[in-house]
C-alpha cells in the first residue's frame, strides 16, 4: 500500500537543531518524529518517508546497522536521507557512499531550504512506494497466471479423460450409428455448458443453479411450474462441478426419454442444501419426478445410470442412491463441497 502521509524522522541529539528541524516541517504541515539515537531511527526507518540527521550525530554513533539496512534495500526502495553539515568544514565523503540517496544542506539555512528538501524527498519515498505497490500487483498476477496455467492443464487431461469415458460407455450403449452419435453428441454439449460456467470464473467455481437451469429450461413451463428448483446458492469447484453437471444432464435426458418429461403432465422437483460438521461442508440434492409414466425398476443398469454411479463416487466421494418408486424416480446425492479457490478472483 503507499504510503500518502510518512512521517519525518529527526536525529539531532546536539543542541537546538532538532527542535528547529521539527517547528520548521510544523509549519508547512509536515509530521515528524524527533529520535534521540540511531537505534531509534533505525525502529523507525521502514515506516518513514525520510530522515533528517545531523553529520555530527552519525560520526558519534556506530553506523554499521544503518549501513546494512541501507545495503539490504529491495531494488524499489532508495530511502531519502538529508544531512546536515556545518558551513567552513569539510563534509564526511564517507556518509553519501553509505546512505547511498542523500541531500547536503550546510548550516545556517533558510527554513525553507529545509522545508523544500524535506517535501522533495517525502515526494521521492511516495513515488518509490508506488513502484513497490505495482511490482507487487505484478507479482500477484503472475501467479495467479501459473496457477491458471497449471489447472488449464488439470482441467484438460481430466475432460480427455471424461470424454474417452462418454465415448467408450456411448458406444456400448448404443445399438446404431445414429443413435451413438446423437448420444454422444449431447453429451459432449451437456459437458461444455458444465466448462463455460467455469471458464467465466477462470476454470473455478461453476453455479448450481446456473447448471440445472441450463440443462432443463427446455422442458419448463412457467404457467405450470413443471421444473421447480429450491435450493440456496452454492458455487461447485470445478472437480465436483464437472461430474455433477454431466449427472444432471443424464438425469435430464432419461426423464425426458422414459420419465416425467416425457410426457405433458410431468414435473421434475430439484432441491439441494448444504450442512456443516465443523470446517467440513455437504452438499445434498434430490431430484424427484411425478406424473410421468409408472416406473420400473431396470433388469440392467444403462451407461446413464453407472456414469452417475461410478463418476459420482470415484471422482466425488459422493454417495448416491435411486429410488425406483412406481409414482415416479427418486435421485439423491451427498457430496463434500470445497468453497477454496485454486486462484484468486481479479
Amino acid at each position: 500500500m503507499v504510503q500518502s502521509n510518512a512521517y519525518v524522522l529527526i536525529l539531532a541529539p546536539v543542541g537546538r537543531d532538532g527542535a528547529v528541524a521539527e517547528k520548521i516541517l510544523a509549519e508547512v504541515g509536515l509530521h515528524s518524529l524527533v529520535c534521540c539515537t540511531l537505534e531509534a531511527v533505525l525502529s523507525n526507518l521502514d515506516k518513514a518517508g525520510c530522515a533528517v540527521v545531523t553529520e555530527e550525530a552519525l560520526l558519534s554513533s556506530d553506523r554499521r546497522p544503518l549501513a546494512e539496512w541501507a545495503s539490504r534495500q529491495p531494488p524499489w526502495s532508495d530511502f531519502p536521507f538529508i544531512v546536515l553539515t556545518t558551513r567552513g568544514r569539510s563534509p564526511d565523503l564517507h556518509l553519501p557512499e553509505m546512505l547511498g540517496n542523500v541531500t547536503v544542506l550546510e548550516r545556517p539555512f533558510h527554513p525553507a531550504v529545509l522545508a523544500n528538501a524535506t517535501q522533495s524527498a517525502l515526494r521521492a519515498r511516495r513515488r518509490q512506494r508506488e513502484v513497490e505497490a505495482h511490482l507487487q500487483e505484478r507479482q500477484r498476477t503472475h501467479e495467479r497466471q501459473a496457477l491458471l496455467i497449471r489447472e488449464l492443464h488439470h482441467r484438460v487431461k481430466n475432460t480427455l479423460s471424461t470424454v474417452q469415458g462418454l465415448l467408450g460407455g456411448t458406444r456400448r450403449s448404443s445399438h446404431s450409428m445414429d443413435q451413438f452419435y446423437h448420444s454422444f453428441s449431447d453429451r459432449i454439449v451437456a459437458l461444455a455448458k458444465t466448462h463455460t460456467l467455469l471458464t467465466e470464473d477462470y476454470w473455478q467455481m461453476g453455479s448450481l443453479q446456473e447448471m440445472l437451469t441450463a440443462e432443463l429450461s427446455p422442458y419448463n413451463n412457467h404457467s405450470t411450474h413443471r421444473i421447480v428448483l429450491e435450493g440456496p446458492p452454492v458455487e461447485l469447484s470445478a472437480d465436483l462441478a464437472v461430474p455433477t453437471g454431466m449427472a444432471i444432464h443424464e438425469l435430464t435426458t432419461n426423464a425426458a426419454k422414459y420419465g416425467a418429461l416425457s410426457v405433458p403432465d410431468g414435473r421434475v422437483h430439484v432441491s439441494w442444501n448444504l450442512m456443516e460438521d465443523g470446517e467440513d461442508k455437504k452438499l445434498f440434492l434430490e431430484w424427484t419426478e411425478r406424473g410421468g409414466p409408472e416406473v420400473e425398476t431396470p433388469k440392467r443398469r444403462g451407461f446413464g445410470s453407472t456414469l452417475l454411479q461410478r463418476v459420482l463416487t470415484t471422482q466425488c466421494n459422493a454417495e448416491v442412491n435411486f429410488d425406483f418408486a412406481r409414482e415416479g424416480l427418486r435421485f439423491r446425492m451427498q457430496a463434500p463441497l470445497s468453497n477454496d479457490r485454486l486462484v484468486p478472483k481479479y
